[in-house]
């Protein structure tokens, strides 16, 4: 029996863009006798319970030899069986907390909130009040509504300084549905950034393996040989030109970790005032003082990356209907926008 775990999330970073679910690959042994799915996988597989293999099944969420099977299916020799699992965060006690949400959606299976900058979306790392998941309990509540797991089910995650459109199911079922979208690459998410420099193309594809830094392990960098981390693509398209400052469309066909941060940073075009990745000084631009004064002003109307989840499509899973949801950048993000128009105007009047 071979076993490939593709483990694709970690649990102890509270701020990342990553997906919540993990997945194995078995190859059933040659000796092996017939036995029900749900049972083999459960000893096979370390601290899983049969409720959660079930679920996993109803969800669609194993497949054998590429076919989906439900929980009763008898395994055979030689079956390749391919799950995924979702998973919530590190169990921490929440408490609901009165925090502002702007939700967009919701329904009995889901909601998608449009997430303010400078919000943790769950516990961790010295972050254990004032989360998104906090906001969510108290919503809950607030609304009389009966959650299992009381704040919801994570389903991906978005950075703390990062703005935009979150996913977030109301129960176990349709967080695993979802989670198989994005193994899948099926959910279409569409980030704005304003990143240092200018491109001579309008449309440009970055690819290169992510993983943490060996320099510093608090932030995440690109092995382009393959050597280490995950692969990871980002598609973008330019929108705006301001010289020393361009605005672009990023699409992902990956979710890893500051995948967008840290690709633009690979080919030289950290994102603006993002300071884990460099973009918090003067990447382009002149000596000049008033040029160094806009620079400080726009980091104070913006004190955080210059990144937001803008739009973001999926299969409903409960009736299958296709789901879009788009979001206006928010206003620090905005005025920044229209601060660069202003300056690039004015030079060219100049």
């Amino acid at each position: 029996m071979t076993i490939q775990n593709d483990e694709l999330i970690e649990l102890e970073t509270a701020d990342e863009n990553s997906e919540l679910y993990e997945h194995f690959r078995i190859v059933v042994d040659k000796g092996q006798a017939q036995l029900r799915v749900d049972l083999f996988l459960l000893n096979r597989i370390e601290n899983i319970s049969r409720n959660k293999i079930q679920q996993t099944a109803k969800a669609g969420n194993i497949l054998v030899n590429n076919k989906v099977v439900k929980s009763n299916y008898r395994i055979k020799p030689n079956d390749v069986i391919t799950v995924v699992f979702s998973y919530p965060p590190r169990e921490v006690e929440i408490f609901p907390e009165n925090i502002p949400l702007d939700i967009v959606y919701e329904d009995q299976y889901l909601l998608v909130v449009n997430k303010q900058p400078d919000l943790v979306v769950h516990p961790g790392h010295g972050n254990f009040t004032g989360t998104l998941l906090h906001a969510l309990m108290y919503h809950f509540e607030k609304t009389g509504q009966s959650i299992e797991n009381k704040h919801g089910y994570l389903v991906h995650r978005i950075d703390k300084d990062t703005s935009g459109l979150l996913l977030v199911a109301k129960d176990e079922l349709s967080q695993t549905r979802l989670a198989k979208q994005f193994f899948d690459h099926t959910i279409e998410r569409r980030y704005n950034a304003l990143v240092w420099g200018g491109f001579e193309e309008n449309t440009g594809t970055i690819t290169g393996n992510i993983g943490r830094s060996v320099r510093d392990r608090k932030v995440m960098a690109v092995y382009e040989d393959g050597s280490y981390g995950r692969e990871a693509v980002s598609h973008y398209t330019v929108l705006q030109r301001f010289g020393y400052v361009t605005l672009v469309e990023c699409k992902l066909e990956t979710g890893r970790t500051h995948q967008i941060r840290v690709h633009f940073k690979h080919i030289g075009h950290p994102l603006f005032n993002d300071a884990w990745y460099g973009g918090d000084t003067i990447i382009k631009g002149t000596t000049f003082t008033k040029y160094k004064q806009f620079i400080e002003n726009c980091f104070k109307i913006l004190p955080r990356q210059a990144l937001h989840a803008k739009s973001l499509g999926f299969r409903h899973p409960e009736t299958n209907e296709n789901m879009f949801f788009d979001s206006e950048l928010p206003n620090d993000f905005k005025q920044v926008v229209e601060k660069w128009s202003t300056y690039t105007s004015a030079r060219e009047i100049e």
